[in-house]
């Protein structure tokens, strides 16, 4: 079963992509407003991290730059998301893949079974 990292503040759509992950048969953990990212990201492994582009901990941008340039976390799958078309800055910052909100559920299920197989 594949771990997925929820990075996201917001708790509609954390709800939201609980209960699709989980009915896909992902294990899904959650980033909590008062966690470091990149600790709670070595602290639970996963397979996959879902990271929105703003964050109560601040961007997730910064937060992708620093992954890649730690030698334990640059090789994580990131698919980040945003309600703003920044896929080309995403993919510049190291993200595997971007998804445009709002996005239709089979998108993020095909993205995440790209970038964990």
């Amino acid at each position: 079963m594949s771990k997925i990292m929820l990075a996201e503040d917001d708790a509609t759509m954390l709800s939201l992509l609980e209960t699709l992950l989980g009915l896909e048969g992902f294990q899904t953990v959650k980033l909590k407003p008062t966690d470091d990212v990149l600790e709670a990201i070595r602290a639970n492994t996963p397979d996959v991290v879902l990271m929105d582009i703003h964050l109560d901990q601040g961007s997730g941008l910064d937060f992708l730059r620093q992954m890649r340039a730690s030698e334990d976390l640059k090789h994580t799958p990131v698919i980040m998301s945003s309600g703003m078309s920044l896929a080309n800055e995403c993919r510049a910052a190291g993200a595997n893949d971007f998804l445009m909100k709002p996005y239709m559920p089979n998108d993020l299920i095909e993205l995440i079974r790209k970038n964990h197989p």
